[in-house]
């Protein structure tokens, strides 16, 4: 997994060490929290964590852009005030990279102008310091309703179809039994097929940061898949990654 030892500590939700698969699978909303404050940061991790949220915290922009290019968020809370890469940069560069991820803007009291360049960047909302937990908690929820407006798409390739919102993977038409983790690695396969991902790039989807990771999870996990689907359906390219060949 990538260096993050510059970045504050991860506080996982209830103290469980669940991937970032199973936090959605356990109905959590999977936040990255991007603020240099350690005293606000550690509030608002304490927060969100009782109030049902999953937490990544980091301190600065470099952290914030690794996490978000290995590791699928639903939301972003970005203080712009960052050392380093600052705010706007971080989310300018984001953006321009073909991100996603819903943000929600923290900006400094009466910082008008600052808004305003915020959303210019590409936030979704934006909150002023000092602000009251709940209402963040409940702009958080409005975005997440707002990004799932659009229906998550079923990924199909070649004999394999993978519905992530039902959570099942057929072959030929024919359901298959996959774990947790197992559906991760094919999910995210699927979803860069055609593409080659590292084993650090499936580890970070497979494992939350504060988790000891097994030395041959993936290889493992990639085996089963084989064995349950077909040989073929992740080739490996050896000192490089897998992959998943795009098919019609």
């Amino acid at each position: 997994m990538p260096d993050y030892d510059k970045a504050c500590p991860p506080i996982l939700v209830g103290g469980h060490p669940l991937s970032s698969q199973e936090y959605r699978w356990a109905g959590a909303m999977r936040l990255l929290l991007v603020e240099d404050d350690t005293l606000l940061g550690r509030g608002l991790v304490a927060g969100l964590s009782q109030s049902g949220f999953a937490v990544d915290w980091v301190c600065d922009g470099e952290n914030a852009d690794t996490a978000l290019a290995t590791t699928i968020y639903d939301a972003v809370v970005l203080d712009l005030g960052l050392p380093g890469m600052d705010g706007l940069s971080l989310l300018r560069h984001r953006r321009a990279a073909g991100d996603k991820t819903p943000v929600l803007v923290l900006t400094a009291r009466d910082a008008i102008a600052e808004r305003v360049s915020g959303l210019d960047a590409g936030g979704d909302d934006y909150m002023v310091k000092p602000f009251d937990l709940q209402e963040l908690q409940a702009r958080l929820r409005a975005l997440l309703r707002r990004s799932r407006g659009e229906a998550t798409p079923v990924l199909h390739n070649g004999r394999v179809t993978l519905d992530p919102a039902a959570h099942n993977v057929t072959l030929d038409g024919l359901p298959v039994a996959l774990s947790n983790r197992e559906f991760a690695v094919l999910q995210g396969l699927m979803l860069h097929a055609g593409r080659v991902l590292t084993r650090s790039q499936l580890e970070e989807q497979l494992y939350g940061w504060g988790e000891e990771i097994d030395s041959n999870a993936v290889e493992v996990h990639i085996h089963n898949l084989r064995r349950k689907l077909f040989p073929d359906v992740i080739r490996t390219l050896r000192g490089v990654g897998y992959i998943v060949p795009a098919q019609p």
